[in-house]
């Protein structure tokens, strides 16, 4: 029974945005961590790639019943785990300024990947805190 309510609802693709932020934020840290590096391509994933990759994932589940996990398919950046979780395959960018130490790197722009990827990570997880509240709320019989 509470399988069902875990994955019915919106609770499945919160999950899954959050595993993909938390998943992104180990690649933009990497890239600050490196930002002084000779020679060092800082990558990172689609963010639209993978809302398109969820939202076609969604729309699946729509078409069944709106219960179950949702059916993520690979593509060529972000791809399952056997574990339940996301293994991201990062690529190069192209739009950072090429250096004299041949270092490719935009602190700005890396440092605003930073703070958007932590701000959807926390709006994800609020949100399925909400979720997760009301229904504990509504088993103790308090809504």
């Amino acid at each position: 029974m509470f399988g069902e309510i875990s994955t019915s609802g919106a609770a499945p693709a919160l999950e899954a945005a959050m595993r993909f932020a938390s998943a992104r934020q180990k690649v933009l840290s990497h890239n600050i961590a490196n930002i002084t590096t000779p020679d060092f391509r800082p990558s990172d994933v689609s963010v639209e790639g993978f809302q398109a990759q969820l939202k076609r994932a969604v729309d699946a589940r729509r078409g069944r019943n709106r219960m179950g996990g949702l059916p993520i398919e690979d593509t060529r950046e972000v791809q399952r785990d056997g574990s339940g979780g996301l293994r991201l395959l990062p690529q190069t960018p192209s739009r950072n300024v090429l250096f004299h130490d041949r270092n490719n790197r935009d602190l700005e722009v890396s440092m605003q990947g930073l703070v958007e990827n932590a701000s959807a990570f926390r709006v994800a997880a609020d949100l399925l805190r909400s979720r997760y509240q009301t229904i504990a709320a509504a088993i103790s019989e308090r809504a």
